[in-house]
């Protein structure tokens, strides 16, 4: 009997050490450093975003646009107007600057965001698939878009993998870590 429930003990604590190495050689992203700043950080406009930009009083110059792939939009009158890495308050500021500058007097500009870059979430979610990012975008809001956890999941960690690495780092799902666009979600399955 004592042989039997050791030999058990000895299955499970290697089960743990299989899991253990499985995870090695990948760093785990840090809640605290700059991808937890980036939760709280206003959205940065990158290639194949839309915005809707409304000139107040101004029919021509207002509608969508979306951030090509020199990083600009074609806005009327003033051409090509950088537009990559600004937040829609910049891009706002920009064009009532640009658009005083000899074109309008006075010009009243809002600049909202109306179709964001993906970011990807797999695994023991009820809906794997594609999903717009949004600002303040965390991975708890992630799984929640994505329908929450299937009954397989593991609730306690999330692998995410930032676009432009080749590394999957593990975070905690309590964790109040950023999804950026891009980044691939995956929800592993529990052992037991």
């Amino acid at each position: 009997m004592i042989a039997r429930s050791g030999g058990w003990l000895m299955v499970v604590l290697m089960a743990f050490a299989v899991a253990a190495c499985a995870g090695a050689g990948k760093p785990p992203l840090n809640p605290d450093g700059p991808a937890a700043e980036a939760a709280t950080a206003p959205y940065r406009l990158g290639l194949t975003d839309r915005v809707r930009i409304t000139t107040y009083d101004e029919p021509d110059l207002t509608g969508e646009f979306q951030v090509g792939g020199t990083g600009t939009i074609s806005f009327p009158l003033l051409g090509e107007v950088p537009a990559e890495g600004k937040t829609a308050a910049e891009l706002q500021d920009l064009l009532t600057r640009r658009l005083a500058e000899g074109y309008l007097k006075d010009p009243h500009v809002a600049v909202e965001v109306t179709s964001f870059r993906p970011f990807f979430i797999m695994g023991e979610v009820e809906r794997p698939g594609r999903y717009p990012t949004t600002e303040g975008m965390t991975v708890q809001r992630a799984i929640a878009l994505a329908g929450g956890y299937t009954y397989r999941a593991n609730k306690g960690k999330v692998f995410i993998r930032r676009r432009g690495d080749s590394v999957e780092r593990e975070v905690s799902a309590d964790a109040d870590v950023a999804v950026a666009p891009g980044d691939v979600l995956r929800i592993g399955e529990r052992y037991f």
